[in-house]
């Protein structure tokens, strides 16, 4: 079509598609023009509380190394997840960074799907210690509290 037609053609309003003139050619990866596509869903936060953020900042300085805390799951106890937590090195290419009060939260992306919304805080009670998990995707936790299911 000669440049001089395709003006004309611009001033004109196009023609509705039938959803069988919208269809892609099989084996086509153009998604965006896919009535049927969803948009993919969005990654709810993992936040650490200031409590938290103060005891892994304290604990990362008298290292004197570490980039943060990597924040997991996995297969175990008589509920079948338990949660696993590190202090991290170095940011894997496929880690999810979350970041609060300076402190930053790593994810492994087959982790964040059990771990989405959770709210990582350090607590005493007693004369006990230790971080505990606000998890709104937690739904049963064992007797002995080392597992969970969602």
């Amino acid at each position: 079509m000669p440049l001089s037609e395709c003006a004309v053609e611009a001033d004109r309003p196009l023609p509705a598609l039938t959803p069988a003139q919208n269809a892609t050619p099989a084996g086509s990866a153009d998604v965006a023009n896919d009535s049927t596509a969803r948009p993919a869903p969005a990654i709810m936060s993992v936040t650490l509380t200031e409590a938290a953020a103060r005891h892994v900042s304290r604990y990362i300085s008298r290292r004197g190394k570490g980039v943060g805390v990597r924040l997991g799951v996995k297969t175990t106890g008589c509920s079948g997840l338990a949660y696993k937590l590190e202090y991290a090195d170095e940011i894997a290419p496929e880690d999810h960074v979350f970041e609060g009060h300076g402190v930053k939260i790593l994810i492994d992306p087959k982790s964040l799907p059990y771990l989405e919304g959770t709210e990582l805080d350090f607590v005493r009670e007693g004369l006990n210690e230790g971080f505990k998990f606000r998890n709104p995707r937690e739904r049963d936790r064992c007797g002995c509290g080392e597992s969970f299911r969602v």
